[in-house]
């Protein structure tokens, strides 16, 4: 079922790793002309065109854009109990490692009377999307709406589509999640016209913009949040989901398999790659995968994802190629299954997230690690991050100098003033007697 790329025997350069290992993703540019007409239009119209929008593409048109709080607190009341209590402890998790990672303000004293200090100021106006599409994603709510709140961010909308199975609003578990968390604004919008929405607001509705978008979403919802980026910031443009599992002969090839199709059932265009140095656990794997793919609930799905030119099994001659070609892989999950997996993963420089041993699956940090689960897709793993309370703040610089601080730095900035023809940056510090 999975394609094989075997690279043994060779010593590929990051030139080639990048033309030949398996890579799916989606083609934004494609629908950029398809997406920026609707940007536009609600850019000028507001969400009289955001509702047109998802009743011609959903066929749902909800009756107003905001989620009445009867809604909210329905939704939380009928959630089923066993629900709410995994809901629950996924959130004290999540909170709890969210919460460690806000920093604290640090002072640089350079000389008597010369200081920088560096502070956090936190997004005031978050907007955070939370598909609803294929399934129900009430741990996306978590996964955005946790790190904004532990940030400080003033006031926060989550945007999620309108259900035409709910009367036009919004999953009831994705509304129980929002209501779990105190939040009090959703609006009953998807889709690129809801990016677009949150990004210029509209104030006959009382839609106050935004100042970030978060939050995945298809190729629509990416594509509308880079024409939208600059005008708000955005986390990221999400692509299909990915995992990595580099293992080894130790390896247990069923549990790869049941973790390589958990991330395959989430859509067709889901990666699924093993690399490994062991032919014998390649050919396992593969075995095990497709005797349990057509058992899971959404085997459709997956068997198209784990059948794609963006799955397979890389063979490598040793540990050190596999290391080498994961990091070259920069995949959004990476999961570790080897001898000695803590130290594989120490070395591991290029991932979104990092699983490490038999007992810390992905699905792990999808629900209630307490890590995030937004994270960076198609190899930005390289050079980006997953969302985190960090986010959603802004770190700013208080540059505080009194004038004798200035009058021993000040000739300096005067010459290299000079020295770049800025003549009148020179005049600025001389102007105050230094």
């Amino acid at each position: 079922m999975l394609h094989l790329t075997d690279l043994r025997g060779r010593a590929p350069s990051t030139s080639e790793l990048r033309r030949v290992l398996p890579r799916g993703g989606v083609d934004i540019n494609a629908v950029l002309p398809t997406v920026s007409p609707i940007v536009e239009d609600v850019r000028e119209r507001g969400a009289a065109a955001a509702l047109e929008y998802g009743e011609k593409f959903d066929r749902v048109r909800p009756a107003t854009v905001v989620v009445p709080a009867e809604r909210l607190r329905d939704a939380l009341c009928d959630l089923e109990p066993r629900v709410r209590e995994a809901l629950e402890a996924a959130i004290a998790r999540i909170r709890a490692v969210h919460a460690a990672q806000k920093p604290s303000a640090n002072t640089v004293e350079l000389g008597p009377g010369a200081t920088v200090t560096e502070k956090f100021i936190p997004v005031s106006r978050v907007g955070l999307y939370v598909p609803g599409g294929k399934a129900v994603y009430p741990s996306s709510v978590l996964m955005n709406v946790i790190p904004a709140q532990e940030a400080g961010a003033s006031t926060m909308v989550v945007c999620t589509p309108p259900q035409e199975e709910f009367g036009g609003w919004p999953h009831p578990t994705t509304l129980a999640a929002c209501a779990l968390l105190g939040v009090t604004e959703v609006w009953a919008v998807g889709g690129a016209q809801a990016v677009a929405l949150m990004a210029y607001g509209d104030d006959e509705y009382g839609l106050e913009p935004v100042d970030m978008v978060t939050g995945p979403g298809n190729v629509f919802v990416a594509a509308a949040k880079r024409l939208v980026n600059g005008v708000v910031g955005i986390d990221a443009e999400a692509g299909p989901s990915e995992i990595a599992v580099l293992a080894d002969a130790s390896a247990d090839a069923t549990l790869i398999a049941y973790d390589l199709i958990s991330q395959a059932e989430h859509d067709e265009n889901a990666a699924s790659v093993l690399i490994t140095p062991s032919a014998e656990l390649a050919r396992a794997v593969d075995g095990e995968v497709e005797r349990l793919a057509g058992e899971t609930l959404n085997a459709e799905r997956a068997s198209s994802a784990l059948g794609g030119k963006q799955s397979g099994i890389v063979l490598v001659d040793d540990l050190e190629a596999a290391i080498a070609v994961t990091d070259a892989y920069a995949s959004e999950h990476t999961e570790v299954h080897t001898a000695n997996a803590r130290e594989v993963a120490e070395r591991l420089t290029n991932a979104g997230a990092i699983f490490v041993g038999p007992f810390s699956p992905v699905p792990l940090g999808d629900y209630a690690a307490g890590s995030n689960h937004v994270l960076p897709t198609s190899g930005t793993a390289r050079f980006s991050a997953g969302l985190s309370t960090h986010t959603f703040l802004k770190p700013v610089n208080l540059i505080e100098y009194d004038e004798a601080a200035l009058r021993d730095i000040g000739p300096h900035i005067v010459v290299l003033a000079e020295d770049e023809q800025l003549p009148a940056h020179g005049e600025a510090i001389k102007a105050r007697g230094i």
